[in-house]
């Protein structure tokens, strides 16, 4: 059965929206750390679960590779430019 564009899509935005929490979250780490790595992985399983739910095959990996990734440079771009909060009292 051939999935609609529909479908890719949401997959692909599906992976950049569990990545990026991820990818805010990484920046607290050491590059290269266990926890930096642990972050970069966390969301796969959740990922490839999805894929299957939506009966596509490894044809869909490159496009869930790339949503993954831009989550995480999105989430770490985010962390990186917000300033923390300024307490008034």
């Amino acid at each position: 059965m051939q999935a609609s564009i529909p479908v890719y899509v949401g997959l692909l935005f599906v992976s950049l929206l569990l990545s990026f929490p991820c990818g805010y979250v990484r920046q607290n780490f050491k590059k290269f750390s266990f926890m930096w790595f642990f972050w970069i992985h966390l969301p796969i399983p959740f990922i490839v679960m999805s894929r299957y739910e939506t009966g596509l095959d490894w044809h869909a990996i490159p496009l869930t590779l790339f949503g993954s990734i831009i989550g995480q440079i999105l989430g770490g771009f985010v962390k990186r430019r917000r300033k923390p909060c300024e307490k008034t009292h």
